[in-house]
């Protein structure tokens, strides 16, 4: 066994042959696996209830509901902003329940009754969470409008059938419509334009409380 002395390499020397040997040892499958094919796509035959309208469409099984909406039937209202489910821009409403449109796939819905911001109200018959928003300035750029007015549609659903958030004071009281619930369930829809006092206005000008209990 030879002495320390007769291996002349230092310990940062030694860090960087080890790196580049293995660094050599992975690169021809790292290189061949960015050459393959990807194949052909999976397709699957599906049938859906888009605001009331029976749609049957024929989807890569990796399509998203959000991209199924938007470039299989033009449903452009619903809009893709981080597509990590982050923001709430994609928000839909599914079987009476709100979700990341971006985060689940078309597949996974089969049979599902799917609401957009199309099928809420039209410009000449607003749904009463749209006509708020406009009273209330409760927009500003738009673009997280659409995903916000079906957020808070479910979100006052939620409440009437007594369904508690991390903010409810008494679980065994009835639910009731506040700006801190309203804040609390939310919190997934982001406006980057900041609008957020006036959203709780128009919320709860629809959740009917009385303007005396409204946020300032």
């Amino acid at each position: 066994m030879g002495r320390p002395g007769d291996l002349d390499l230092s310990r940062r020397e030694l860090v960087a042959c080890a790196t580049a040997a293995a660094a050599m040892t992975t690169l021809p499958a790292a290189a061949q696996a960015r050459t393959e094919p990807a194949g052909e796509p999976v397709m699957a035959k599906l049938s859906l209830s888009v605001n009331g309208r029976l749609q049957e469409l024929e989807l890569d099984i990796r399509t998203s509901l959000l991209d199924a909406a938007r470039e299989h039937l033009h449903l452009t209202g619903s809009k893709k902003g981080c597509d990590h489910g982050q923001c709430g821009a994609c928000t839909m409403i599914v079987d009476g329940r709100r979700i990341n449109a971006c985060l689940t796939l078309a597949v996974m819905h089969q049979g599902a009754e799917i609401t957009t911001i199309e099928g809420l109200g039209q410009p000449d018959n607003l749904h009463p969470m749209q006509a708020a928003f406009i009273r209330h300035d409760g927009y500003q750029c738009g673009y997280c409008t659409p995903g916000q007015i079906c957020s808070g549609v479910a979100m006052l659903a939620e409440i009437k059938a007594g369904i508690p958030s991390h903010v409810t004071a008494d679980l065994n009281a009835p639910m009731e419509v506040t700006p801190s619930e309203i804040r609390e369930r939310m919190s997934g829809n982001l406006c980057r334009c900041g609008a957020y006092s006036n959203i709780v206005e128009a919320m709860t000008e629809v959740a009917g409380i009385p303007t005396s209990r409204r946020p300032a």
